[in-house]
């Protein structure tokens, strides 16, 4: 039996005083060493058990220097060698957290590795903590990894950002009781449900994004992605992420969406590959699985009830039904030509004779005006942190890759009321 379960979750919290909050307030041109005696400081002053309690330092640089050994393929002997540590039980005890990492020893892992002592104090870092499964076609891994690294600041900035203005992240997850050897069927009922126990409406496409940010709390983000990128699940201990390239077509969007959310909800049971090829149909049987929750979300049976008689239209009439019903649904007229077909309200003969040329883009109708970037739940927490000074407006900008006056009229296109001084 199919239904929904709900996970708790250690929260994590990280708490206003870290190290990457004071070094974070460090000019560029101040030396490393001064950076080193900041840390030093936190970690031998008076409120250091404090701060550990609350910040969890250790257990950061820990991950961080496991992240950055396993990218050089090094074993923990080689570090501990590297290093010039006795035995590799002294690596295994500071990746866990379990041993404090000193200043001398943390300046020396800089050196040794070439790795800039911000990649140790940086606030919004991800390494070690973050989990990708990226759609994509063609995609280089230099460059995946590359964009990967930039979407990792931005989810880290609005995590620590969102914490540090009052927000507060979901204390559940909520999954799908769905395993990997689930039938195609109970995915589609999945979809199903879901639909009408979020109550999508008669175009789910429109408010599936709002249910994954106010009911899952899910970070939903458009953004301006390489090309052949579509999208991304993102899982870190405190919040899941959805990133969607949005210069995609409409219909692309909101299917590469709905099956992320697939990844999402059945992460535990069925990890999804770190990168996947963007496709509507195929795949293995996980990517199978999350296309038919996704076309069952975007295309319910009770919307597409009032919708009959396909197999009575002739082919010029069903191609231009086809792509007017798409652009209503905001879905892409093949996505529902096969949806038809799996609802047996199409022949699958007749679904196989119309050319494809003839629902590309909806043939041409589609929408192709893309959204504003990134998310307004997300543009909200910078405009916050900002006027808090948690933020500078230059830091925010270079943040999301924009002017200051590009990250003027980014607020504006969300309709956030926010008048940046130059």
């Amino acid at each position: 039996m199919l239904g929904w379960t709900t996970v708790c979750w250690n929260l994590g919290e990280i708490g206003n005083l870290t190290v990457g909050s004071v070094v974070d307030g460090l000019r560029d041109e101040m030396c490393i060493r001064s950076s080193l005696f900041v840390y030093n400081m936190l970690h031998n002053s008076k409120r250091n058990v404090l701060v550990e309690e609350r910040v969890g330092m250790n257990e950061v640089i820990g991950m961080r220097i496991k992240a950055l050994r396993r990218e050089r393929e090094l074993s923990q002997d080689g570090l501990a060698q590297m290093l010039g540590f006795k035995d590799r039980q002294t690596i295994s005890a500071i990746e866990t957290g379990n041993r404090r990492v000193s200043a001398a020893e943390l300046f020396l892992v800089v050196e040794k590795l070439n790795v800039p002592l911000e990649y140790f104090t940086d606030p919004f870092r991800l390494d070690g903590e973050v989990l990708f499964s990226w759609r994509q076609n063609g995609v280089g891994s230099s460059e995946l990894k590359e964009y990967e690294q930039t979407a990792s600041r931005w989810i880290g900035a609005y995590r620590r950002l969102s914490a540090q203005t009052g927000q507060q992240q979901p204390l559940m997850r909520q999954t799908l009781g769905l395993t990997k050897h689930a039938r195609f069927e109970d995915a589609i009922d999945a979809g199903e449900r879901f639909a009408v126990e979020f109550e999508l409406g008669e175009v789910p496409a429109m408010n599936l994004a709002r249910v994954m940010q106010d009911q899952f709390g899910i970070l939903v983000l458009m953004v301006n992605a390489y090309r052949g990128i579509s999208g991304a699940a993102c899982r870190i201990p405190e919040f899941d992420s959805v990133l969607i390239a949005q210069r995609e077509v409409t219909g692309r969007r909101n299917f590469d969406l709905a099956h992320e959310l697939f990844h999402i909800l059945t992460w535990e049971a069925m990890p999804p590959e770190h990168v996947e090829e963007a496709r509507t149909f195929g795949g293995n049987r996980v990517e199978q699985l999350a296309n038919n929750f996704a076309s069952a979300v975007l295309m319910p049976r009770a919307v597409l009830e009032p919708f009959d008689k396909w197999d009575e239209l002739d082919m010029n009439s069903l191609i231009d039904r086809l792509n007017a019903t798409a652009n209503e649904l905001g879905v892409s007229s093949s996505a529902l030509r096969w949806r038809l077909v799996v609802l047996r309200k199409l022949a699958t003969a007749t679904a196989r004779a119309i050319p494809d040329a003839a629902l590309r883009n909806n043939d041409g109708n589609g929408d192709l005006t893309p959204p504003p970037l990134f998310s307004r739940r997300f543009m909200e927490v910078m405009a916050t942190a900002i006027d808090q000074g948690l933020i500078s407006v230059r830091r925010a900008a270079q943040l999301v890759g924009l002017s200051i006056e590009g990250l003027g009229e980014l607020f504006a296109e969300h309709g956030i009321d926010y008048v940046i001084d130059l």
